[in-house]
């Protein structure tokens, strides 16, 4: 079968308190049933939760949505440390990816969306991130930045997409929810691209413009 396997990465920074990381909270069940409930969906795509502040933790390791009642809960605190997210992300796609292919599957490239509302607080960040993209299984990566994030370090955390919130146009909450709904959309028209036979290649489907977002270039310097 072939598999594609998807990663959120969440800030649980202290500046996510209240209604970001309530908002957040909110959308992951919506974005559980809408997968778990499309058995073609659940079936090509795997998903896993990480969280991070001053550490990062997998709190819903790799999995078929159908196969859990729940995806567990965001909390906030803490400060904003890109590299610890950049590490455990790249022990959890070599641990996954090699225990996928060991089951039989097929897999196609991991694909990570990032999500933070800040600057990063560690400034060794880069080399993690650039060890992540030089790794065999180096996933696609689709940025967003809410609240005091800079347009700046959202494009380089990417190598797909990235997007910021708009300007005092919508609340870093209603940004946050229009994210998880992208998110959601992204993985239900991806894995509907895969043939059933594996004849062709899937299509990435990540939308090009997000309600409250801008689009961030990727190629400026």
């Amino acid at each position: 079968m072939q598999i594609l396997p998807f990663y959120l990465l969440c800030d649980e920074s202290g500046s996510m308190t209240g209604d970001p990381i309530d908002a957040i909270n909110r959308a992951l069940p919506d974005l559980h049933h809408e997968i778990s409930t499309n058995p073609t969906v659940a079936d090509k795509t795997r998903f896993c939760l990480i969280g991070f502040s001053d550490d990062a933790s997998v709190l819903q390791p790799l999995v078929d949505l159908s196969d859990i009642d729940e995806v567990p809960a965001l909390s906030a605190g803490g400060l904003t440390d890109y590299g610890t997210a950049f590490r455990t992300l790249l022990r959890s796609v070599e641990k996954d990816v090699a225990e996928l292919k060991a089951q039989g599957h097929e897999v196609y490239r991991p694909v990570a969306f990032f999500l933070s509302d800040g600057i990063p607080t560690d400034e060794d960040w880069p080399a993690a991130h650039r060890e992540l993209l030089n790794s065999r299984y180096a996933p696609k990566i689709i940025a967003f930045g809410i609240g005091d994030a800079e347009a700046q370090i959202i494009g380089q955390v990417a190598n797909f997409r990235a997007f910021i919130q708009k300007d005092n146009s919508v609340s870093p909450a209603q940004a946050l929810r229009e994210f998880a709904s992208s998110l959601t959309r992204s993985i239900v028209r991806s894995a509907s691209s895969i043939s059933s036979d594996g004849s062709s290649d899937f299509t990435l489907a990540v939308e090009e413009k997000v309600p409250g977002f801008e689009t961030v270039t990727l190629d400026k310097v």
